[in-house]
């Protein structure tokens, strides 16, 4: 997952605060010390307990899935290790503050997308057809109003308007409302037990 580092106008700099919290990283800000869990964004001691950091779009998935929608894309190049993570372990997590919901990877590749409603916000939680290393959520409402979207052979269709959206990137790609874009939504990936964790109230799907 991805923060953005501002806050109140204050750009943070953080470091590893070394233990781990509900089994899971924490930082501490330098300026004030405080630290912060790393799955909610939030400082959970010191004087910015009680603070939280905006979430961004991310994702995670293979360099070669990527690669092959963001061509231009810079990496760090340093020595790695292969990542131990395995995707059909995981559900993917939308957090839009108000409400939480986490959907079970090997459930959603079963359908494909999920249209669904988080903290009053109509969203659709895709498998990407043609990367099932990659997946988006996005926003469903249009300019013209809340769609309902399918996956089929072409993409992320809208079956009312004929319209039919890149599944990864969510950018028109043919039909009516093909010069609209589907909003991505800020998501992660997390272990199913660690989400129960952190998102005690939140729904999970199916």
């Amino acid at each position: 997952m991805v923060h953005r580092r501002e806050l109140d106008g204050t750009t943070l700099v953080f470091g590893n605060q070394g233990a781990l919290w509900g089994n899971a990283m924490t930082w501490w800000d330098h300026d004030t010390g405080s630290i912060w869990s790393q799955p909610l964004g939030r400082a959970i001691l010191g004087p910015r307990r009680g603070a939280r950091l905006e979430l961004l779009s991310s994702t995670l998935t293979t360099w070669e899935a990527w690669s092959a929608s963001h061509p231009d894309s810079l990496a760090l190049d340093v020595h790695g290790w292969a990542t131990g993570f395995d995707l059909d372990q995981m559900a993917i997590v939308v957090d839009l503050g108000a409400e939480s919901a986490a959907y079970d990877v090997p459930a959603l590749r079963a359908v494909g997308v999920v249209n669904d409603v988080v903290a009053g916000v109509e969203v659709a939680v895709v498998i990407d057809p043609e990367d099932e290393e990659r997946w988006a959520v996005f926003s469903r409402r249009l300019d013209d109003g809340v769609v309902e979207l399918d996956l089929t052979n072409e993409g992320l269709v809208d079956p009312s308007s004929g319209t039919v959206f890149d599944p990864f990137l969510g950018i028109g790609r043919s039909g009516p409302l093909a010069d609209q874009s589907l909003d991505k939504l800020p998501a992660f990936t997390s272990f199913p037990s660690d989400y129960d964790t952190f998102f005690p109230d939140g729904k999970t799907w199916p």
